[in-house]
């Protein structure tokens, strides 16, 4: 390593500039992969985004603590970024109106399926209870997740990397399952992805197309909302069932 990129390692190391730097840099690189790929889904920027950061906070033997003292600032956009995707939303709306019956239906066995489908597996590969209620809202966003995982002895860490795990699957895996199971509609597209894969999958959704980034968008506010509000009562039904 030259001396001034050893000035500027050690300078950044000591600063709370590294986390953000170290973030944005990631994403740029993981994002140039994604175009050299022609866009392919395994490619996906933020799966590779997350390793290449794990890699470098590894070798450089960096506190998660201290990276995120920076990298804060990007997890406070997270909250703007979602406001903004009413912009997208409202345009769909007639659309919205329309479709408003199957989406709720669909809405609202998304979101159960993703809640007992997870716990059900869990507990049968013997996960203890904590991860559990960490595993349960693993298809909504990341902060709701994590608020709802504590409060019922869930581990917010966990709830969050779990969260992410299954963004990355969802967006990873869509393409093929629309393809295998003759899914052309846009909004048919989105709202799934968004159901299942939170964030990342809507951001998957934007590449396929406004409108299905659009439905993205709202199946994954509306399925936060709803897991946020079911979760506490549906849980306790399900520890009884399982003998816990």
């Amino acid at each position: 390593m030259t001396p001034q990129l050893t000035e500027l390692w050690v300078y950044l190391s000591a600063s709370p500039l590294l986390g953000l730097t170290l973030t944005l840099v990631a994403y740029q690189a993981a994002f140039w992969l994604y175009r050299r790929s022609g866009f392919h889904p395994l490619a996906n920027p933020v799966m590779l985004a997350i390793a290449m950061l794990a890699i470098v906070l590894w070798l450089g033997n960096i506190d998660y603590r201290r990276y995120f003292d920076g990298a804060q600032f990007v997890h406070f956009l997270l909250g703007p970024a979602t406001v903004a995707l009413a912009i997208p939303l409202y345009a769909e709306w007639p659309r919205l109106k329309a479709m408003a019956g199957p989406l709720l239906i669909a809405l609202v066995v998304g979101s159960l399926t993703a809640v007992l489908s997870a716990y059900t597996i869990g507990a049968l590969l013997g996960a203890s209870r904590a991860s559990l209620i960490s595993l349960a809202p693993k298809s909504v966003t990341t902060p709701i997740a994590m608020a709802v995982a504590e409060p019922l002895g869930g581990l917010p860490a966990l709830a969050a990397a779990l969260v992410m795990l299954t963004g990355v699957i969802g967006a990873v895996s869509a393409p093929y399952l629309y393809r295998w199971l003759r899914i052309n509609d846009d909004a048919v597209r989105g709202f799934a992805i968004g159901l299942a894969a939170h964030g990342i999958g809507t951001a998957r959704a934007f590449q396929i197309s406004a409108q299905a980034g659009a439905f993205a968008a709202l199946a994954m506010g509306l399925n936060g909302i709803l897991t946020a509000l079911c979760l506490p009562w549906i849980l306790p039904w399900l520890e009884r069932l399982g003998g816990r």
